[in-house]
């Protein structure tokens, strides 16, 4: 009879909506890595994923990351294969002295690593990343290897004057944009010299606070003008800097600048289920591919600090006996 209608179901959970999204649109890599940590998946099928990136050089390419195309290893690939491998408690052995030795070749004279090593240009990259005949190292890209590297107690010699290539940078920064300071913070994160990345640290944070380079509230964003050089829309919040409750960078801001953000990203989810990507569109497969990552980061780092995100939709996949 009319209106003994029974009530409409609640709308599914965020988690549930961010796998729909993940299994429509995400690579293999981002598919196996949101079932190791969000369904109870095994290890190996994301190792597996990640290794059909890896060169025979010991560096990784075939746009691991989907802002450089084509199958040539580059650094920025090589931070990226960390991330995933630090997230698994996989980064050590031989794979991972394969890889120093690959970076000792492409390193600047002074040590670091440059955004993108000279290559043939024939394969598309995108525009904020121009390929130059002699690149300088950059602190965007040297510091999360080095820190990732640190935070899991490798030693190599490589290591030796990328740290110091680091420390310089950090320790000399007066002018900075949102994603250097986020290379910093990753470098510090990992540093083993605690004492001297918290010193590091809150400066960082007063020279973030000062120069506006972060939007402490969402609110009042268009109060914060991106950096030169970045899309419209283009800024970083207090979680982009402090993706976990340990990291230095969470010391930079209130509790309730801290909450606004977190509101902030777990209201981003759009109504495919994933995150948006807020840097410059460039080509359609990367902007296809960037959003799987994004919504794996936004979910991990809501997880972090303990928003509820609900439960999947579906049973993970079985661990191999």
């Amino acid at each position: 009879m009319p209106g003994d209608e029974a009530p409409s179901s609640a709308a599914p959970a965020p988690l549930a909506r961010a796998e729909q999204f993940i299994w429509l649109t995400a690579r293999v890599l981002e598919q196996r890595r949101f079932a190791f940590h969000f369904l109870g998946g095994d290890a190996d099928p994301v190792d597996t994923a990640l290794c059909s990136y890896l060169n025979g050089d010991g560096g990784y390419g075939h746009a691991l990351d989907p802002d450089l195309r084509g199958p040539l290893s580059q650094p920025l690939h090589t931070a990226h294969a960390l991330r995933v491998l630090d997230s698994l408690g996989r980064c050590a052995g031989q794979r991972i002295e394969r890889l120093c030795r690959h970076l000792t070749r492409v390193s600047t004279p002074d040590g670091a690593l440059p955004v993108a090593s000279p290559a043939p240009r024939g394969y598309p990259a995108a525009p904020y990343h121009p390929v130059f005949d002699d690149p300088p190292g950059e602190l965007l890209t040297t510091g999360p290897v080095v820190g990732l590297l640190h935070r899991n107690r490798i030693w190599h010699a490589w290591l030796f004057r990328a740290t110091d290539f680091c420390w310089d940078r950090v320790e000399s920064l007066r002018r900075s944009h949102p994603y250097e300071i986020q290379s910093a913070v990753a470098f510090l994160d990992g540093s083993p010299d605690r004492a001297r990345a918290a010193a590091a640290a809150d400066r960082l944070g007063r020279l973030v606070r000062e120069q506006r380079l972060v939007v402490l509230d969402p609110r009042r964003r268009h109060e914060f003008p991106p950096a030169p050089g970045y899309a419209p829309g283009e800024q970083l919040y207090p979680h982009d800097f402090a993706r976990r409750p340990e990291s230095l960078a969470r010391g930079w801001f209130t509790d309730e600048e801290l909450r606004r953000s977190l509101d902030f990203l777990a209201a981003e989810q759009q109504a495919d289920g994933g995150w948006p990507v807020r840097r410059r569109a460039w080509a359609p497969g990367s902007s296809l591919e960037r959003r799987p990552i994004a919504t794996l980061e936004a979910l991990l780092t809501l997880r972090a600090y303990g928003r509820p995100l609900g439960p999947a939709s579906r049973p993970g996949p079985e661990r191999p006996r």
